[in-house]
């Protein structure tokens, strides 16, 4: 959907009659139902009015068709500034302008393709101008047939009109390098460069036909982005399906093509414990779905899982397609019904109600996921729900498809490929945990590597060894220790201290925690390591768990206050008491249970409460 069109000598004349702003608020309203808030309608009247001074040039043809704030069919994307014409050997092009009204960033150097600068009231973290053009570029390339087709050829860039760029300056610093290779970056003073950027795409007008065929392309991926995922997951035994994974597999393939054949709606909740494979299967069917011609997504709420995957996927390319197939839950909240084909949903059990930063869009992010696709697929472990805000239930996913009038199918993974194929070894974790009453008394007869350390530099120690066999052990803990703001991308700020033993939590920047070299320093909390796998874990339980008086008890005051899981637990407690320890109580087994497996080798642990330490080596020895 495109808000604004028309050709350059009618963009020109709105421009100079101060109309441009109205005609866009009024489109919006009209087609999309939404009012333009005070500060992105002044955002447009600044931008383009820039813009207009670049179009001024009687080299840049008057009937070249412009388009703003064009909707990308299917996402909730929309490029800001479209130009369209033919280039100089007549074949068809688009340049695509990313506006940003910025007067300054600070580069992140160790966070791929992510700037700082001041936006929406404070300092945030966001993509990079280049980054944002580029991906937006390409989704048009991977997804509209007319595109393809007609081998319309995209040319993205990004203008910062506002921007008064120096000698090495941190928009150019070397990790963005190739992606304003891509997509380069126009500031204030570069007017003639970008006037030259876009002379050099279209050459002659076409009248808006470019961005017609476009707007009414057929939304189909790119033969290449199917080449490149199905490459990309070729021979990587990261994701290569065993048994019961390739039965769910298979059923939830046959179910997403048939929405695909009859246009009707479908929900799917995949159910399954730790280290069952939801993630393995989620990642071969967004790779095969892809090739049978679907616009398909890989959703999760945390960043940490999409970016390993990505990572795992991708190796060493830096720009790739594949991006655009990973997305936030959060996503949604603007998508039209059965916008995309299929959702596959990972750790469902994640979703929130509200999305946004400040838990102010949307109504439901499980209502919204269903809505917006054909076939939505759900992978979830109601155990492993670890905040307030968690909300992802099986329950909760059948009122929304029922409102939604969507079909519900249910499915199973009972083995456990984790810890060794010990579904022994999980029951045993529950019953130490108080989670619920199992058989299972200790780890006789389990070939799993579990060991209780009596101090954390022992602990540290086993891990560190263990990683030099494959860089796949990490440490991790329960957020019983202040986050250091000020230490955030400084190894050496320590913010877990213990005795003499000092560790910083994972920094907040660089290679995914799971993946990097120098994670072997640091330590993942749940929000990290959650949705991940490794081979050994080390994991430090805080006094939010302790033993006392014959059984295990939690105490969500020994959280870190940084921590925004028992976010308003302390309201909650004044209100309703009981409710609050029962759902903290909860929340901090549930965090623990799902730190404790994440290792499918091993798992060491060392515990702050010394009784707890006492106990886990008794359950260790105990007999029947």
């Amino acid at each position: 959907m495109i808000i604004y069109d028309g050709i350059k000598s009618d963009f020109i004349r709105s421009v100079e009659s101060d109309s441009i702003a109205i005609e866009i608020e009024t489109n919006i309203l009209n087609k999309m139902g939404r009012h333009t808030p005070k500060s992105e309608f002044r955002s447009w009247e600044n931008s383009l009015t820039y813009m207009y001074k670049v179009l001024n040039d009687k080299n840049i043809p008057n009937d070249a068709g412009i388009a703003i704030e064009y909707n990308i069919p299917q996402t909730s994307k929309r490029v800001d500034f479209l130009i369209s014409g033919y280039n100089d050997k007549n074949e068809q092009g688009v340049v695509v302008v990313e506006l940003k009204q910025w007067e300054s960033i600070k580069a992140l150097e160790t966070l791929d393709a992510l700037v700082e600068t001041y936006t929406g009231g404070a300092n945030r973290r966001v993509v990079h101008p280049s980054y944002q053009a580029w991906s937006y570029a390409q989704l048009i390339r991977d997804y509209n047939e007319t595109v393809q087709n007609q081998s319309i050829d995209i040319n993205p860039c990004a203008c910062m009109h506002n921007y008064i760029r120096h000698e090495n300056d941190p928009i150019d610093a070397v990790q963005y390098v190739p992606y304003y290779q891509e997509a380069p970056v126009y500031t204030k003073g570069q007017l003639y460069d970008l006037r030259d950027f876009i002379k050099k795409a279209v050459v002659k007008g076409d009248n808006k036909q470019t961005l017609y065929d476009i707007e009414n392309g057929k939304i189909r991926p790119s033969k290449s982005l199917q080449n490149t995922i199905t490459s990309m997951l070729k021979g990587n035994k990261e994701f290569i399906m065993i048994d019961e994974q390739k039965v769910v597999y298979e059923e939830i393939l046959q179910i997403s093509l048939l929405c695909q054949k009859d246009y009707k709606k479908r929900t799917i909740i995949v159910k399954g414990g730790p280290g069952t494979g939801k993630s393995v299967i989620a990642i071969n069917l967004l790779a095969e779905l892809t090739n049978q011609d679907q616009m398909v997504q890989y959703v999760s709420k945390n960043s940490a899982p999409r970016d390993v995957y990505k990572r795992k996927l991708k190796g060493s390319f830096k720009v790739s397609s594949i991006d655009n197939m990973f997305k936030g839950s959060g996503t949604y909240t603007e998508t039209n019904n059965n916008m995309i084909q299929t959702l596959l949903v990972d750790e469902a059990h994640r979703l929130n109600a509200k999305s946004g930063m400040f838990r102010n869009k949307g109504e439901n992010q499980i209502k919204e996921i269903i809505h917006s696709a054909y076939c939505s697929v759900f992978f979830i472990d109601e155990a492993q729900r670890v905040t307030m805000d968690d909300i992802g239930s099986v329950e909760e996913i059948y009122k929304w498809a029922k409102k939604e009038k969507s079909e519900v199918y249910e499915m199973q993974l009972q083995s456990q490929f984790r810890c060794n194929g010990s579904d022994g070894y999980l029951a045993w974790l529950d019953d130490v945990l108080g989670i619920r009453e199992t058989a299972n008394y200790n780890l006789e007869g389990i070939d799993f590597d579990f060991r209780v350390c009596e101090s954390p530099d022992e602990l540290h120690q086993l891990i560190l060894d263990k990683n030099k066999e494959a860089n796949r052990a990490r440490m991790l803990a329960g957020y019983c220790w202040e986050w250091i703001k000020t230490g955030k991308n400084d190894t050496n700020c320590h913010d877990i201290k213990i005795g003499n033993f000092e560790m910083s939590w994972n920094l907040n920047g660089g290679e995914p925690f799971a993946v990097s070299d120098t994670s072997i320093n640091e330590v993942g909390c749940i929000h990290t390591a959650q949705g991940l796998e490794f081979d050994y874990v080390g994991v430090i339980i805080g006094e939010d768990l302790r033993y006392e008086h014959g059984q295990v008890v939690t105490d969500f005051s020994k959280r870190a206050t940084t921590d925004q899981s028992l976010k308003g637990i302390k309201k909650l407690h004044k209100k309703n008491p009981e409710l609050a320890k029962k759902r903290a109580d909860e929340i901090i087994r549930n965090t623990y249970r799902t730190l404790l497996t994440r290792g499918m080798k091993g798992c060491y642990i060392y515990c702050v409460d010394k009784d707890l330490e006492k106990y886990m080596k008794k359950r260790l020895l105990l007999s029947k």
